[in-house]
This record gives C-alpha cells, structure tokens and sequence, in this order.
C-alpha cells in the first residue's frame, strides 16, 4: 500500500453532524472513530463536553461546528459558541464564512468574523478551519469568478489566521432546475486551487463528496489534508482489506476514484 493506515486514518475528521443524531448515536460515532483510530469527530456543540469524555485516552481530538451551517449568526455569537466550545475541551473548530456577506464583497466584515473566531480559538490551544461552502460560489460573487473569489477567501482566511481551509459543510444544498436539492461537496478542482491559493502554514479540508478509500487518497494527492466523512468504517475496513491482500500476493486494486458527487 503506498500509504499507511495511519497516514490515512489520522485525515478523516468522523463527522457526527446531522439533526436528526441522538446522544446515542453521537456516542456511538465517538467509540467508532476511536476504533478506527479518525483524526478527530467533528460534534455538535452541545456534545462537546460529553464528546470528550466518550474519548478520553482514545487519542482522537474532539472539533466542533461554529455558525453552522449556513454562517449566518453574529461575530460576537460565533466567537463566543467558540469559546464555549473550547471551555468545553475540543480542539480544533470548523466555522462557517458570512457568505452573504462575502457574496456581498463586504471584505472586512468577512475577515473580522474570521479572525475573531481564530483569536478565540488559539487563545485556548485549538486550532480553526474555516469552510468557504464552495457549492454556493459557483457562480463568483462581488465581481469575481468563482476561481478569483475563492481566491480571496483563502487570502482573508490566511491574514485572519485559519489553521485550514474547507470546502463544504457537507449540508450545503442547491436548488436543481428539477426542484429537488443537492450538492456536490469537495471537488478535485476546488481543492487544488484552494491548495495553490494558501502557503504551507494553511491546510486544506474536504468535506463533502468523499465516500470511499480511494476518494480519501485522492485528497491526499490533492494535498488536502483532513477529510469530513462519514464512511469511516468502508473506508478503513476497504483498507484492510487490500492490505491483506496485498500481503497474500493479491493483485494490486487500480484506482478509479472520484469525488464530488455529493453524499456524506
């Protein structure tokens, strides 16, 4: 295998996001990415405190969402959901852009909203990555195309002083011509423009789009170097798998991932 277990199970960020999770799932999601070893669980705020219990000695971090989904509240609510939620004891925090406002290209109200969470976080130890939405700036926005207006948001997010930078929430759906809604998520195209916009000292986050073994190593090609996914297990277990295989003389599996086709 050209990539260890570890170098591959220390990318994903187990994602334990949606509504409709109860505490038992949300505990059951902690001891699953413990078992498979995951960088970390990204966890509602409310589970932070319980996340971190759940995991102790486990070596797998706790993040927790900041103005998710949409970005929508207040820089004061959102710097103080962050401190909150570092009291708390997570680690790293994934918060979501303004987008309106930088939609908007109110720059400065987008970089401060940024930064303020940032400053939050490094005062406790954690570290922030900063989603961008990327589904929602397909068309660009204050006189930018999409690629010059990610861009800019790499260079606001790198000044405010972002750990990372991510494409997606992995919740943020588009309204298709058929009515029904969608999105695709982490894009091969996306993260290496994100890669190429940031210096070494900014990661690089999918989220969104990534389902399998083969689309996580693609992100690792890509540079990215942390994944929100909820296919864990079949990621991991594939991975066993092939390695078993591999020591037993197996063919050697042929890649044909893909990633960007939406899903969670």
């Amino acid at each position: 295998m050209k990539h260890s277990y570890s170098d591959l199970a220390k990318m994903i960020d187990h994602s334990l996001l949606h509504p409709t999770m109860t505490d038992a799932d949300l505990e059951a999601g902690c001891r699953l990415a413990a078992q498979y070893q995951a960088a970390s669980v990204c966890i509602k705020p409310y589970a932070v405190k319980q996340a971190v219990e759940w995991l102790r000695g486990s070596g797998v971090l706790v993040g927790c969402v900041i103005g998710f989904p949409h970005g929508n509240s207040t820089t004061e609510s959102k710097r103080y959901e962050t401190e909150l939620a570092c009291k708390d004891g997570a680690n790293e925090i994934d918060m979501v852009v303004n987008i309106g406002k930088a939609l908007g290209g109110d720059w400065d109200y987008v970089e401060a909203d940024v930064k303020a969470v940032c400053d939050e976080a490094h005062q406790h130890g954690a570290k922030v990555k900063v989603i961008f939405e990327n589904d929602y700036l397909t068309s660009g926005g204050a006189g930018l195309s999409s690629d010059d207006f990610k861009r800019k948001l790499c260079e606001i997010c790198e000044r405010a002083g972002a750990d990372w930078v991510k494409t997606s929430t992995g919740y943020g759906f588009v309204k298709q011509p058929d009515g029904s809604y969608n999105y695709k998520g982490a894009t091969e195209h996306d993260l290496a423009l994100m890669r190429a916009s940031c210096s070494p000292k900014v990661q690089v986050k999918a989220a969104g789009g990534v389902r399998d073994l083969d689309g996580l190593i693609k992100v690792r090609e890509l540079g990215g170097t942390r994944c929100g996914a909820t296919a864990t297990a079949a990621m991991m277990e594939e991975y066993r798998k092939r390695e078993a295989a591999e020591q037993a003389g197996g063919a050697v599996h042929a890649s044909t991932a893909s990633i960007g086709a939406g899903g969670y």
